[in-house]
């Protein structure tokens, strides 16, 4: 039985990789390439079936000139704006774009560290735990009995109409921007491109230079990849030129943070607090320099064991996903999330 043939252009590594492909039905024959130039893609498209893309990369007129016997183009991640629709349009070739539910869950992760911090959730718990005399006796409430902040503790913080930094905007870091509308924030984002105006505009967020944004966020949210130039970036330079008293947070990399510099600005006072999901490690080594703030009672700090993704993104059974619309166009179902 002959295979329909996809062409696989990604930006990321060997694992996940080798997860996409152990992924594919039987029916497929996939040519997988890894940040291929366009004269590559345009050699490769020719007879064609299907074009994945994931994440980013532009898809232009040209390339879908060159992909005429292509049923559909596919976009894993929410980011559309470098594939040309009204091309495809014309071309009559079926677009869509595929959340990426890791991505999504890493974004939702960053708002559990940013809220968890802002509300100082662990002396909470500790403080509830406790059931301490706090000078005055327990009384029943009623709808005019209350006792508010019965531990008087200060410096509760929120999100709402928050200036919130966002280092590194791919997909994890729009997700992040996605979920913060609702908060109704002063959204930044820094990278190495900046994102088209339209698509900033769709997600909420604007483009500002790294040194500006670290001065004017009251969170810092790290969505950083880690490549060599981002090895330890968050460090004693970086923290001393964010403004003093604003809490960092990572669900992307690990290796992003030097944990000995981020431990010591929250031990100085220079950090309200910070969260990590994960490290320089793992799993976590017992010397982490990460932990001796951590284990403070009633430390402003979060530590979780690289959760933030649902431990699921690297795998085949969790790609399948990535060739739901492929069976559609073979099966004559409904194509989901379609643009064009």
């Amino acid at each position: 039985m002959s295979k329909h043939s996809v062409l696989f252009i990604t930006q990321r590594g060997e694992r996940h990789q080798k997860a996409a492909l152990d992924a594919a039905p039987p029916e497929f024959e996939i040519t997988l390439r890894r940040n291929p130039s366009k004269e590559e893609i345009i050699r490769l498209l020719p007879g064609k079936e299907f074009l994945i893309s994931e994440r980013i990369g532009a898809v232009d007129a040209e390339l879908i000139a060159a992909g005429k016997d292509l049923k559909l183009i596919q976009r894993l991640g929410s980011r559309t704006y470098d594939i040309d629709l009204p091309a495809a349009k014309q071309a009559g070739i079926p677009v869509c774009y595929w959340p990426i539910r890791s991505c999504v869950w890493v974004a939702e992760n960053t708002l559990l560290q940013m809220l968890g911090l802002a509300r100082r959730v662990r002396e909470m718990v500790m403080i509830s735990n406790e059931a301490a005399d706090w000078g005055m006796p327990p009384k029943q409430c009623d709808e005019d009995y209350f006792a508010p902040n019965w531990s008087n503790r200060q410096d509760i913080r929120n999100i709402f109409q928050s200036t919130v930094g966002i280092v590194g905007f791919g997909e994890v870091g729009t997700e992040i921007a996605k979920h913060l509308k609702t908060f109704e924030c002063t959204v930044l984002y820094y990278d190495k491109e900046r994102t088209p105006a339209s698509a900033e505009a769709e997600v909420g967020a604007r483009y500002a230079e790294l040194d500006d944004l670290l001065a004017r966020s009251d969170f810092v949210c790290m969505a950083m990849p880690l490549f060599p130039e981002t090895q330890g970036m968050v460090n004693a330079a970086f923290i001393q030129k964010m403004k003093p008293g604003a809490i960092l947070v990572s669900s992307g990399a690990g290796g992003v943070f030097n944990e000995h510099d981020v431990a010591q600005a929250y031990l100085s006072g220079r950090l309200h607090g910070f969260a990590c999901d994960t490290h320089d490690y793992e799993p976590i080594r017992p010397d982490s320099p990460l932990l001796e703030p951590s284990r403070q009672e009633g430390a402003n700090v979060i530590l979780t064991p690289h959760i933030a993704g649902g431990g699921v993104s690297h795998k085949s059974t969790e790609r399948l996903a990535d060739y739901t619309n492929l069976v559609n166009i073979l099966q004559g179902s409904p194509l989901q999330f379609r643009l064009v």
